[in-house]
């Protein structure tokens, strides 16, 4: 049984995280805390938390606890993960794991020197899609990749996300916030790692109540064979469409036998090969591809895991020079 203690309710993606700890039988909640009055009573409220501790570093003196579930707002997320890898706790954070690289470096050095286990809430692998994309390329049929575009515009939803988005110093950098789920996604179905940052920027357009929050977002980068991709990952799409529209994670990838094309989550991935005129489109088998959870509770219990502590720092040190990149135009 894995004892989890959760840090932080900053954000949605945390709620979605303690319901399946909480569904879990190979979990058990053991602590909670959150220094913020409005996100304990939410917590409270919505998911009925029971917070056990007012002081981080109190909590952290439970010998029981196994794993610190991290989801405050997200520049205070890698110092808590660095206190909590001293303390001997595994963590797993919502993404993204942190906004420096000098934290990260500093995460880095702990997990490897503790034997500890670093995870993160890259839920965009767990899609049913994923893994025939993946196998395509991996069989060939493709041929080699030179190029990749892919978009992962989100709605600004200004009024109803949490007010410290905007605030200055917490948010980090609309690329880290969002295209670090691109980045871990395209290195995972191709192979490939990213060699270098060719370009980046991030301006304020959408978000005209608070012009110093840089909401879109776009990069290119190389990757280690020469390949070249471009991204917008910006806070650009309508507030009434949400999440529906074809644009949200959709991933195009040129290889010298074709053209593959898809959207994270659609019953479909569309092929077009050299020598045959027509669209193709590839089955997506009805599997389970698991969720966030298992695969991490996979890897705490030694099990070779598609993603684990190395992907998890590779992603976020790859998205982070990019942010960097974009901080210093």
């Amino acid at each position: 049984m894995i004892k989890i203690a959760f840090a932080g309710f900053r954000h949605g993606h945390m709620n979605s995280f303690y319901k399946l700890a909480e569904e879990s039988p190979n979990v058990e909640i053991v602590a909670a805390y959150e220094e913020n009055d409005e996100a304990r009573s939410n917590a409270k409220a919505d998911l009925g938390v029971t917070f056990t501790h007012n002081s981080y570093e109190d909590m952290l003196k439970l010998e029981e606890i196994d794993v610190v579930a991290i989801g405050d707002y997200y520049s205070r997320r890698g110092s808590l993960a660095i206190k909590a890898l001293k303390a001997g706790k595994h963590i797993y954070a919502d993404k993204p794991l942190c906004t420096s690289l000098e934290e990260l470096d500093e995460i880095e050095r702990l997990a490897k020197a503790k034997g500890l286990k670093v995870g993160c809430m890259l839920d965009m692998r767990y899609n049913q899609n994923v893994q025939p994309a993946k196998d395509f390329i991996k069989d060939g049929k493709l041929g080699e990749v030179h190029a990749i575009f892919f978009s992962g515009q989100h709605p600004l939803l200004y009024g109803t996300r949490p007010n410290w988005y905007f605030e200055k110093g917490k948010h980090g950098g609309t690329i880290n916030d969002i295209a670090i789920h691109g980045i871990d996604f395209i290195e995972y179905i191709t192979g490939l790692s990213m060699k270098e940052v060719v370009a980046a920027r991030c301006w304020n357009a959408f978000a005209t109540e608070e012009p110093d929050f840089k909401d879109c977002a776009q990069f290119m980068i190389e990757m280690d064979n020469g390949a070249g991709v471009m991204a917008d990952v910006s806070y650009s799409a309508p507030d009434s469409s949400g999440y529906i529209l074809p644009f949200y994670w959709r991933f195009t990838i040129w290889g010298t036998k074709g053209v593959m094309e898809f959207k994270v989550g659609s019953d479909s991935i569309s092929v077009a090969l050299n020598g045959k005129p027509d669209i193709e489109y590839i089955e997506i088998p009805d599997l389970d591809p698991g969720n966030c959870l298992s695969v991490f509770l996979d890897e705490l219990a030694g099990k070779d895991t598609e993603i684990d502590t190395n992907s998890v720092i590779k992603a976020t040190r790859d998205t982070l020079k990019i942010q960097r990149v974009a901080d210093r135009a």
